[in-house]
């Protein structure tokens, strides 16, 4: 059972959220020209709440990593957030603290139609250095839980209803824009969510030192992320991308799976392939000339990769694309 024991602060949440509109989970206005998605945080309160209706064949297929923190709640529906290797499985009322330094993105499947709650903000927002030590407990969160697996507050926890009582009150804060006072609430609120992570997750929680690391880590293989997502239809060995970061490839390949959550290939597979949806979905271009741009050898490799990461053809996707828009 995924119940809350106190449905009425996530009905409060509801409530809330019918008031605002939902946008199609299309940001690749919002992606560089080497791909990275990058929100403009205002520079005195970087902060932001995002929300979006995912919709099966209508959201964004790109892999994506950031600075930021985030924790992302499902509100109406079943979703599947892919974090590295992991396929994270929500239901409404959960709670993902998005392991945001890892490749990731929301699973497009049929029957995906589910409104969600994104929260978006950096760490300063809470914790910057010549704060209380105390403050750095904010962070708790947002290092990874045992085996590496991302922290998720299930609805059905304790610790839910003071979460969803502290989400409901930070969505109206921020969208109250007559509010003089809207940044202090919104951080009030925000910090009384984190308490409530912590509660669950403090058990888990390594040492601060772990975060700081992975993040130096994941500067260090930024060049790598950049040439990928301009060069994605190119061969790339472990020894070049190696090198591309000063690193010898032993250690290359174990710092990329530590903050990637994948090998290279993997990565270069999951690229290409949300590479794919958008030319499908973007051009006209042939089948087999979107293989080629995507470095396949053929049409037919390219047609049993598509259709064992998607289930389903290029052909099929774009059949189904053009009923869709009928």
């Amino acid at each position: 059972m995924n119940q809350p024991a106190d449905r009425r602060p996530f009905a409060k949440l509801l409530d809330i959220t019918r008031q605002f509109d939902f946008r199609d989970h299309r940001i690749a206005h919002q992606l560089d020209a080497k791909g990275r998605h990058e929100l403009e945080l205002p520079p005195g309160f970087p902060f932001i709440i995002s929300l979006f209706h995912f919709r099966a064949g209508e959201i964004t297929h790109r892999l994506t990593w950031h600075q930021r923190l985030e924790l992302l709640l499902p509100l109406d529906g079943p979703l599947s957030e892919r974090m590295g290797d992991r396929v994270e499985e929500l239901l409404p009322g959960d709670i993902l603290v998005v392991d945001h330094l890892q490749p990731h993105q929301v699973v497009d499947r049929p029957g995906l139609d589910t409104r969600a709650v994104v929260i978006s903000f950096l760490p300063e927002c809470v914790f910057t250095p010549g704060s209380p030590p105390a403050d750095s407990a904010f962070l708790i969160p947002f290092h990874r839980g045992p085996e590496g697996r991302p922290h998720v507050l299930r609805a059905a926890s304790p610790q839910a209803g003071l979460a969803h009582e502290a989400m409901a009150n930070l969505v109206a804060s921020f969208f109250n824009h007559r509010d003089f006072h809207r940044e202090a609430g919104c951080k009030a609120w925000l910090l009384v969510l984190l308490h409530g992570l912590i509660q669950e997750f403090r058990g888990a929680a390594p040492a601060r030192q772990g975060l700081l690391r992975r993040q130096q880590w994941a500067v260090r293989l930024k060049p790598v992320f950049d040439h990928v997502r301009i060069h994605y239809a190119d061969r790339l060995s472990v020894a070049e991308a190696a090198a591309m970061c000063g690193m010898s490839s032993s250690v290359f390949g174990r710092v990329f799976k530590q903050v990637g959550g994948m090998t290279l290939v993997t990565y270069l597979h999951h690229v290409r392939m949300a590479r794919a949806v958008e030319l499908l979905e973007q051009t006209a271009d042939p089948i087999a000339e979107i293989a080629s741009q995507l470095g396949f050898s053929d049409q037919s490799h390219f047609n049993r990769r598509f259709r064992k990461t998607f289930g389903r053809t290029p052909g099929e996707h774009r059949a189904g694309l053009s009923r869709r828009h009928r």
